[in-house]
């Protein structure tokens, strides 16, 4: 076992392996270094992250939670390089997402073409799903179900600090039908002390990137593209993200101003309201 700096994602496996061993055994961590013959802080830094688990050390505790060589394969493929400051996952491994965003102090985004999916509602989500075509038709539901139960982090008492920066371009992109729209610009609307607007003419040279911050652990930059999702520690990268988000920051709408914006797109005249022209007041 070596003790290195933990990542969001060797956090997100560690916390996998702490869930296998309180379900598929009946021991508490202490218990379950005793039987393994390791030292109760072992158990305590792999399964919070802290610690780079061998190979050996894995099959001893997956087999000890009842796993078979193949449920061991996939888990030391996805373990090999969860400490790396780079780390690319295929786009539909959302549990690493879902952790980082559920355990961050404060989240930032940005979206320049969609609502981010902490946003989005249900209809406009599923919609979404379906113009792309990447996801099969069967696996929809369950895709827009996962999206809506992340969203719940928003409504925790102890909720993360958030600030969503979007583009009007987003805005302007026809996700499903006029009540679709309209039903997502409301919730957009009413959600505007998080929710800041960055005006038509501002161009942002990004393709969207989220900042996760910890109160204890190293801020995580992610991206993610229709094949994969990045997450990134390293110190540079971080830094051009923070100054990202404080160009957004000068150049965004503020609160009221975006309340004011989204109102436009809540009731347009229905013959303009996606011509091209943008949104004119009823």
């Amino acid at each position: 076992m070596t003790v290195i700096t933990a990542t969001v994602c060797s956090r997100a496996l560690g916390d996998e392996l702490r869930r296998l061993r309180e379900t598929c055994t009946d021991l508490g961590g202490a218990q379950m270094a005793m039987r393994l013959g390791w030292h109760p802080s072992k158990v305590t830094n792999i399964e919070k992250g802290k610690a780079r688990a061998s190979e050996i050390d894995l099959v001893q505790f997956l087999t000890m939670c009842g796993k078979d060589i193949d449920f061991f394969e996939n888990f030391r493929r996805q373990y090999k390089d969860a400490f790396d400051e780079y780390i690319v996952q295929v786009h539909d491994n959302l549990r690493t997402v879902a952790f980082a965003e559920s355990t961050a102090k404060t989240i930032t985004s940005y979206t320049p073409q969609t609502v981010p999916g902490l946003m989005q509602t249900p209809e406009y989500a599923d919609a979404y799903y379906r113009l792309g075509g990447f996801v099969a038709e069967e696996r929809i539901p369950a895709n827009v179900q996962v999206r809506i139960e992340r969203q719940a982090i928003l409504r925790r008492h102890d909720r993360p600090t958030c600030l969503f920066y979007v583009h009007e371009v987003a805005l302007l992109q026809r996700i499903g039908d006029d009540k679709i729209m309209e039903d997502q610009f409301a919730r957009l609307m009413f959600n505007t002390d998080i929710v800041r607007i960055v005006p038509l003419d501002v161009v942002v040279p990004s393709s969207g990137c989220v900042l996760w911050e910890y109160e204890k652990s190293k801020a995580v930059a992610f991206s993610e593209t229709d094949l994969a999702h990045m997450f990134v520690q390293d110190p540079g990268a971080i830094a051009r993200t923070r100054l990202l988000f404080d160009h957004l920051a000068e150049v965004a709408l503020d609160a009221e101003q975006s309340r004011r914006k989204l109102a436009e797109y809540v009731s347009p005249p229905r013959e303009e309201f996606f011509d091209g022209r943008g949104p004119r007041l009823a």
